[in-house]
């Protein structure tokens, strides 16, 4: 099956939407019946390579948030090395990533999936403003401005900007001056 995931993701990326399912398995190199065998139409195949990025971005994040727990770096580094991070998991194919983004099925389990990472990234930058003292009254408001102005930076201005990490902690810093008390 991952096969064919990884033709759908080289296909989406080239083509967009016109990719089609008979394109996918010539490139799997499989019938189309395999194709209908594990995903009953294109969109499916959309849906299945959201959840595996959702999954690689938890996976990636969860060393990254452990570590910088670990080394409780000021602030802006902070905000530069979950940028980088962030950036990263984006820069390879950003068609690809801007298809799932706009047009993924949004289901309920999908959506659990991807609002568990999204409170998990509140709780931890919420953790990081108040350890370096950048959180208002209530930083978990901040965070969550922070996380989700980021993430539509991300997914519909900077997806193919080789400039976007620098954007990004601007931004980030912006938000969270914006937020502090004179």
């Amino acid at each position: 099956m991952e096969f064919i995931l990884e033709a759908a993701a080289q296909l989406f990326d080239r083509d967009g939407l016109a990719a089609t399912t008979n394109h996918i398995a010539e490139r799997a190199g499989v019938s189309i019946g395999t194709v209908y065998q594990y995903f009953p139409n294109k969109q499916a195949l959309l849906y299945a390579l959201a959840l595996r990025h959702v999954e690689a971005t938890r996976a990636r994040l969860t060393v990254v948030l452990a570590e910088l727990r670990s080394r409780e770096p000021p602030f802006a580094d902070t905000m530069a090395v979950l940028a980088t991070e962030v950036a990263a998991l984006h820069h390879d194919r950003p068609r690809l990533h801007a298809l799932m983004h706009r047009h993924a099925p949004r289901v309920p389990a999908g959506l659990a999936v991807l609002g568990a990472l999204t409170d998990r990234l509140i709780a931890e930058v919420a953790h990081h403003l108040r350890r370096c003292g950048r959180g208002d009254a209530d930083a978990t408001v901040t965070a969550a401005t922070l996380v989700h102005a980021l993430d539509a930076q991300l997914h519909h201005v900077l997806l193919d900007r080789s400039d976007q990490v620098d954007r990004l902690v601007t931004l980030a810093l912006a938000i969270t001056d914006a937020e502090r008390p004179d």
